[in-house]
């Protein structure tokens, strides 16, 4: 028996040597672009500050396109982009081909949800220069790099379902008009799952299994959570996301990764990349990591909890020493202006099914339309801060939300209350007095309150409005209408991060 086993560890251990023989000399062949985290970092970090420093697009434009030109081993420039429900889509263009087309990239719109129909379909991608990033080729590949693009229209006009377009447009106008900044620092939580596909391959009698049972603060230096935490951390430092802490969350399984406040725009391209980097990582450890809200019951859900702040003129305005819990008249009429909305943007904060269930009061839920220094039943918390640091967190976005559209539709409502007169702020605080009011239970309830919104309408046009709406009735009418005690098979098959055309055709 021992000699057997022993026979079967040598001959595994062979193949290995030789997958890793092979693999080695197929990496030496190709001998594309590789860089070592700590030279990704230094690169990203300085394309970072000549961003902050205000360079425009057309330095950054000039300057990649040199380095494409210079360096020989980078094969492709992955152009990415979100649709309106905020699932990430990438595209590869070979290099040599993007150097002589960039200025005209099409794809068929007709074929991303919520975007163009069938007789009108062609769209153009514009990229957004100033975010381009040195990739870790053991996530993405060797020899590639990546930035973002907004979508326009056919005439090269901003797409109005392009929500990135849609955000950069609201954040240029606030700096060319009043001089503001607004700087943002998401906490994303997620969970890693035991199998690879665990979302497709959902069975709602057996549920989801945890790849590991340690939690908050207290796992071994070498479990698997820890591992994949380890290693999404070096993935976000190497690109530039200026980590500040990273540990296993409340729940079993489950993780955060905390990193320094960006600008508005640069902090939702960060969301996208930190979630394609957590799933592809767990999938190299053969797990999978889900941002579904709350893929398991009994358990804490996972939130993205969304700090913001106004800055102008390298000042933080929200913060003022002598007013109440050291935020400034502008931020506490802010805070307002999100409460004042709450019921009419929840379910762009919280747009599937599943998000329903994290907003239960039992698992420190934010599902109470109020504002608290200390509790965290409530949908906004003012955290302990100073005149850097002061800011507002907005706990009820779901980490299944388009960052994009759910930071554009804070920043709306909030500005909707800061520049408020008197007697129409007065009018907006009294509506959330005392007794509290709560937030829809259920995805059905989100979208009539969502429907019956006139600000949704005006902010969103009523073309992305009816689109965002017909989506999540498509997606929820796919489920039972009870949420129950048990996470269902649809809201998990259909969910828009992870539905797929086999699955969708399933129904």
């Amino acid at each position: 028996m021992e000699t057997t086993l022993s026979s079967q560890k040598n001959k595994k251990n062979i193949h290995m040597d030789i997958n890793l023989a092979q693999t080695s000399r197929l990496k030496d062949s190709l001998n594309f672009l590789e860089l070592s985290y700590l030279e990704l970092e230094e690169r990203n970090l300085e394309i970072k500050r000549e961003r902050g420093s205000g360079k425009p697009n057309d330095y950054f434009q000039k300057k990649f396109i040199e380095a494409l030109k210079n360096e020989k081993a980078i094969k492709a420039l992955t152009v990415c982009f979100s649709d309106l429900e905020g699932k990430f889509h990438m595209l590869d263009y070979n290099k040599m081909y993007l150097l002589d087309a960039f200025d005209n990239l099409t794809f068929d719109g007709s074929s991303i949800k919520g975007f163009t129909p069938q007789q009108s379909s062609d769209l153009r991608l514009e990229i957004d220069w100033s975010s381009f990033k040195w990739l870790p080729a053991d996530i993405f590949g060797h020899g590639k790099v990546i930035v973002f693009a907004n979508v326009t229209d056919k005439d090269k006009m901003p797409f109005i379902g392009d929500y990135r377009s849609n955000l950069m447009h609201l954040a240029e106008e606030l700096k060319s008009k009043h001089g503001l900044t607004v700087n943002v620092a998401p906490e994303i939580e997620g969970f890693i799952l035991e199998g690879e596909n665990a979302e497709q391959n959902f069975d709602e009698k057996v549920g989801f299994e945890l790849a590991s049972k340690g939690g908050y603060f207290n796992v071994l230096p070498q479990d698997k959570l820890r591992q994949f935490i380890d290693r999404l951390a070096e993935a976000t430092r190497s690109l530039a996301f200026e980590n500040e802490k990273d540990h296993p969350e409340v729940a079993p399984s489950q993780f955060e990764m905390n990193y320094k406040y960006a600008d508005i725009i640069q902090a939702a391209d960060q969301v996208q990349l930190y979630k394609v980097i957590a799933r592809q990582i767990a999938k190299n450890f053969g797990l999978t990591a889900s941002f579904l809200p709350k893929p398991i019951m009994k358990i804490n859900g996972s939130g993205m909890h969304t700090n913001i702040s106004l800055n102008k003129n390298g000042i933080n305005i929200f913060y003022d020493t002598n007013g109440k819990s050291s935020l400034s008249a502008d931020a506490h009429n802010f805070i307002t202006g999100i409460l004042y909305y709450a019921n009419d943007i929840c379910l762009t904060l919280n747009p599937s099914v599943n998000a329903y269930r994290r907003l239960d009061p039992a698992f420190e839920a934010p599902n109470e339309i109020k504002v608290s220094a200390a509790d965290r039943g409530s949908m906004i918390r003012i955290p302990i801060g100073n005149s850097k640091s002061a800011r507002i967190e907005v706990r009820i976005v779901a980490p299944d939300a388009n960052p994009y559209l759910a930071f554009f539709l804070i920043l709306k409502a909030g500005l909707k209350g800061m520049y408020a007169p008197k007697d129409e702020i007065a009018k907006m605080s009294k509506l959330y007095a005392k007794p509290v009011k709560k937030l829809p239970s259920d995805i059905y309830e989100a979208i009539r309150l969502f429907r019956k919104s006139d600000f949704a309408k005006e902010i969103m046009s009523e073309v992305n409005h009816e689109k965002f709406a017909l989506l999540k009735e498509k997606s929820a009418n796919r489920c039972p209408r009870e949420l129950g005690t048990r996470v269902k098979q649809g809201e998990v098959w259909y969910h828009h991060e992870v539905t797929n055309q086999v699955l969708w055709n399933k129904f």
